[in-house]
């Protein structure tokens, strides 16, 4: 892959991780309710979930999945119930108050690791696309793997680098989002519940 080429993925990988998804609305409120330190290993969940996507689409399955649209239904439908999950469980989450913030939030990191990696896995689709976008960058005259392996770096470097960058500016301003921290929880809880609902409709159309 060439210097010109790689630079290309990379200014598209990082629009595509700036695009708003459930990983970065997790870094966004785990940020400012648990300190973009804990948050880290959210960020280290979703990242590890999207190497697997990669993998994943990488090795084929995209196309399985492209001539068997049954068997993306059922892919999208568990996404979706993973995503109303995580917004009823944000939207009925206790507020935490500014002075739980200063001090040591008891939430396990397996916990938090557990709840990015799953939110990366919950959108099937996305191996249709990586399939098709992580295609357009491999050149079929050189070899496979190391094209392979400076892409899912690049990429999982950038997503990490976006969904950082948004946990520590909601630690920032955590004071403002936690002011009113149970309409914060709800508000959250309400755009998973959203994009639940997207996933079902997809499907179903």
């Amino acid at each position: 892959m060439t210097f010109e080429i790689w630079c290309v993925f990379a200014l598209s990988a990082l629009g595509l991780a700036c695009v708003p998804g459930p990983n970065s609305l997790l870094a966004l409120s785990h940020g400012a309710r648990y300190g973009y330190k804990k948050t880290i290993w959210t960020i280290c969940g979703g990242v590890s979930g999207f190497l697997i996507l990669i993998t994943v689409a990488m090795l084929g399955l995209g196309t399985l999945l492209e001539a068997k649209p049954e068997l993306m239904i059922g892919l999208q439908w568990l996404g979706a119930l993973y995503l109303a999950w995580l917004g009823f469980k944000l939207f009925f989450a206790s507020s935490i108050s500014i002075e739980q913030t200063t001090t040591v939030v008891s939430v396990l990191p397996k916990e938090l690791f557990k709840q990015g990696y799953f939110a990366a896995l919950s959108n099937p689709k996305v191996l249709l696309f990586f399939t098709a976008f992580l295609a357009q960058f491999i050149n079929p005259d050189e070899a496979f793997i190391p094209q392979f392996l400076v892409i899912t770096f690049s990429f999982l470097c950038i997503e990490f680098a976006v969904e950082y960058i948004v946990a520590r500016l909601a630690d920032k301003v955590k004071t403002v989002l936690l002011a009113n921290g149970r309409v914060f929880n709800q508000c959250c809880g309400t755009v998973f519940l959203l994009l639940a609902a997207v996933a079902v409709v997809k499907s179903l159309a």
